[in-house]
């Protein structure tokens, strides 16, 4: 049998093996759920005050950005640490060890990840719909929310790839929090960017996080929201265009920087990781 269909197929099932694992134990649904479901209380309480003259209620217009958030966090942040972490314990080692395992590797942590970000954001816009009374969906909904999620996984979770294998130890990963979470508050995903000023708006749109947060507006809110938005326009050409080169450019980074991080794997270089994580946890 081909290889490479062998690295794909092992890397489909350790995919739905940790699916499984995810959903079936406690402690990780909570790891889950634990922020969305603050997020969630929030626009609870925002549910019925209105943003300036739109008819739109803040917990309306907080809904898509709480998706595209997760989209963006978990694509970026969350298979980083993924990544850190399996490197610091050898699996990533062990996958060397293996003939295509690197392929297998990838696809399945890939995999894993962008099913859980699914779930959360179909539970997430369930119950987010309930609470702010349903939700203003223009005709073509389904449509522009399937593209805009795939489009963002793809742009987001090579990305986080290559970060989780630059990053040394799986403690230096938190420094990709305040960097991270700055991208998302300038991003526009939380309020209108329109509201910031001119060189903060330019350097937003160089990155996903914003191109995200507008698709989902654009698939989730009525097209008169459209006005509070640059140029008045949801930009769907050019939310496609930029989150396409983004996936275009960690598809083809994402294997050479694992291929690389996985050559300079060694027993040697675990046990030393290892015993510095022992010397800090003591």
């Amino acid at each position: 049998m081909n290889p490479t269909l062998v690295a794909v197929r092992g890397g489909l099932a350790a995919m739905w093996i940790e699916l499984r694992q995810l959903y079936t134990n406690g402690a990780s649904l909570m790891a889950q759920f634990l922020t969305p479901t603050l997020f969630l209380i929030a626009i609870f309480f925002l549910r019925d005050r209105t943003y300036q003259d739109t008819g739109l209620s803040l917990g309306e217009l907080a809904v898509p950005g709480l998706l595209g958030s997760i989209i963006a966090f978990n694509g970026l942040y969350g298979i980083a640490e993924v990544l850190a972490l399996d490197r610091e314990d050898g699996t990533l080692l062990r996958a060397k060890t293996i003939p295509n395992g690197i392929l297998g590797y990838f696809i399945g942590k890939i995999g894993t990840t962008a099913g859980a970000v699914l779930v959360q954001l179909v539970v997430v816009l369930t119950i987010g719909a309930v609470i702010v009374g349903g939700l203003s969906t223009p005709g073509g909904a389904v449509i522009t929310l399937t593209w805009v999620i795939v489009l963002g996984l793809l742009a987001t979770l090579p990305i986080g790839a290559i970060l989780g294998g630059l990053i040394v130890g799986a403690r230096d990963i938190f420094l990709l929090t305040l960097p991270l979470m700055g991208l998302i508050a300038i991003s526009g995903i939380w309020y209108p960017i329109t509201a910031l000023p001119g060189w903060i708006q330019s350097l937003a749109q160089l990155f996903p996080m914003y191109w995200l947060g507008l698709g989902m507006r654009s698939a989730l809110l009525p097209a008169e929201a459209a006005a509070i938005e640059i140029d008045g326009s949801w930009r769907h050409l050019e939310t496609a265009a930029v989150l396409g080169v983004w996936s275009i450019v960690g598809l083809l980074l994402a294997p050479i920087v694992l291929r690389r991080a996985a050559r300079h794997e060694s027993g040697s270089s675990v046990a030393v990781r290892r015993e510095k994580a022992m010397q800090r946890a003591f």
